[in-house]
């Protein structure tokens, strides 16, 4: 019984994040839900006493999944401005490709819509790349003047409005693509010694193939 629970939770909080994504937090109805998920009102209701309440789930299973994402970032011998962009390359992916994050995500901005708070994505990761910064200057890496948490705070707000306007951009589908631009600019500053290209590189060579790598961006 606890198995059929935890799945017919989980084919609620998915299809409430393909709605939440299509229609946003206001245009989507329990009744929605119900018909995207093939349960019933009442299903939702037992587990979810409300389309709120079911909103916060989806942003809560969003951050769930972002320890994954950090582990792979943390093994020795990766220079941290390249475990940075690396795990940035990571984290934006989830949101172009992954629909609870996406839906998290635009929850997150629709968030005046919602009665309860909705949690924040920024300090955990300001404070993730802090402590990458902080490493990167103890190794000479990081340009003069560059004070972390600073650093850190404006890099984050960046990132993440990056993310949300990306869809709008010109070439928006090529998410990598422009991201990588965006480094491009941003470790000029960053770095001691600027050579973003060859940081590039090898942040690619490390990465595990994505889906649809192959494809190329349209022109």
């Amino acid at each position: 019984m606890q198995d059929r629970a935890r799945e017919t939770r989980k084919v609620l909080l998915e299809s409430a994040a393909h709605m939440f994504v299509e229609r946003g937090y206001a245009g989507t109805s329990v009744n929605g839900i119900s018909d995207h998920s093939g349960r019933t009102s009442g299903a939702i209701y037992f587990h979810y006493s409300s389309k709120e309440k079911l909103a916060l789930a989806v942003v809560r299973e969003q951050f769930a999944t972002w320890p994954q994402l950090t582990a792979a970032y943390t093994a020795r011998g990766v220079p941290p401005l390249e475990k940075l962009v690396g795990l940035s390359l990571r984290v934006a992916q989830s949101l172009s490709e992954d629909v609870v994050a996406r839906a998290g995500a635009r929850l997150w901005a629709e968030r005046r819509a919602i009665e309860s708070a909705v949690p924040a994505p920024f300090d955990a990761w300001s404070v993730a790349a802090t402590r990458l910064l902080a490493q990167a200057r103890a190794r000479g890496e990081l340009a003069e003047g560059i004070e972390p948490s600073t650093a850190a705070v404006t890099l984050v707000s960046a990132f993440f409005g990056f993310c949300t306007l990306i869809d709008e951009m010109p070439g928006g589908r090529c998410w990598r693509e422009l991201l990588e631009q965006w480094w491009t600019l941003t470790l000029r500053s960053l770095q001691a010694d600027p050579d973003p290209a060859a940081l590039l590189a090898r942040v690619r060579a490390r990465s595990p193939a994505r889906r649809g790598s192959a494809a190329p961006c349209p022109t």
